[in-house]
């Protein structure tokens, strides 16, 4: 070989490196990617059903899939029960299509509906009550099945920290119904017991059979202590989705801002393989707020 057969095939082979190290670059990013899902309650004040302020621009859940997808490069999403405008036939097999057209999935459906939190919800004391509440959200298991969801969040109600026998006993009975489906029931660290004892939620949620678990948010915690170990405890029985931001109320109209690498890492530790939801602010620029999300995720996960 001489000396310029040398040079070609150096430059050629450092081409070729670089082209690899740049294919294997995207490739890795697409995974990241793919594991990152848009919650339409970052859009909360954009659908007519649950807008708080009257008036402004509003968006249809038919038109969501591909506008996340143009707008996010993201193809997974989690929709909000009062995001539907209608749970008829001919209105969910729509919602598959536009899903279909833009090569989207939905993958988990909070079930805030009404009337789920009356008389203590699923913890109700009432046995009536409680199979009340359990009607209720039972359709929706079955909505959920006919758009391709892999979970529901069904919330407990009021927990009673001295009797969680009711709690078990309502989402052992979903979590049947769940199955079924080839569903899971998930349940969010959000408002009394979930997030100020997480321990107790971690009772519940073992107790309540394979087909219950955990939706861990990043937020929703009374402090940074019980941030940290309530995680900690919850990402091990985590089974499609977690809610993922760096920012929550003060409750006096303020934000307190945390860190979302580290509530990354505790998930990658408890070796956590769903889902992470953005659920970004829903005032302000709402695009930016995501974007914001997402490029900190795609740094962390």
């Amino acid at each position: 070989m001489d000396r310029r057969q040398f040079v070609r095939g150096s430059i050629l082979g450092v081409l070729a490196s670089a082209g690899a190290r740049s294919m294997i670059a995207e490739s890795m990013e697409a995974a990241k990617r793919a594991r990152i899902a848009v919650s339409s309650y970052c859009f909360y004040e954009y659908f007519e059903n649950t807008r708080e302020q009257p008036g402004g621009k509003t968006i249809d859940l038919l038109e969501f899939p591909e506008m996340i997808a143009d707008r996010f490069h993201l193809h997974h999403l989690e929709i909000l029960a009062g995001h539907f405008a209608s749970t008829e036939p001919s209105y969910l097999k729509e919602v598959n299509i536009r899903l279909k057209r833009a090569h989207s999935s939905i993958v988990n459906l909070p079930l805030d509906i009404p009337g789920t939190s009356v008389g203590g919800g699923l913890s109700s004391p009432n046995a009536t009550d409680r199979e009340h509440v359990i009607a209720l959200f039972r359709p929706w298991l079955d909505v959920a099945q006919t758009v391709g969801a892999r979970s529901v969040r069904c919330d407990p109600g009021k927990i009673d920290s001295a009797n969680l026998s009711p709690t078990i006993q309502s989402y052992q009975t979903l979590g049947a119904y769940a199955k079924a489906k080839n569903l899971f029931v998930i349940v969010e660290n959000h408002g009394g017991v979930g997030s100020e004892h997480p321990e107790e939620l971690v009772r519940i949620l073992q107790a309540s059979g394979a087909s219950v678990g955990a939706l861990p948010d990043f937020g929703n915690w009374p402090d940074q202590a019980t941030r940290e170990r309530g995680l900690r405890l919850l990402f091990p029985l985590a089974r499609t989705i977690c809610h993922t931001r760096d920012t929550e109320g003060d409750g006096s109209g303020g934000l307190i801002h945390f860190d979302l690498g580290q509530c990354v890492q505790i998930a990658k530790a408890a070796g956590y393989k769903g889902f992470y939801s953005i659920e970004a602010e829903a005032e302000g620029d709402v695009p930016a707020n995501i974007q914001h999300v997402y490029d900190e995720l795609m740094k962390s996960i």
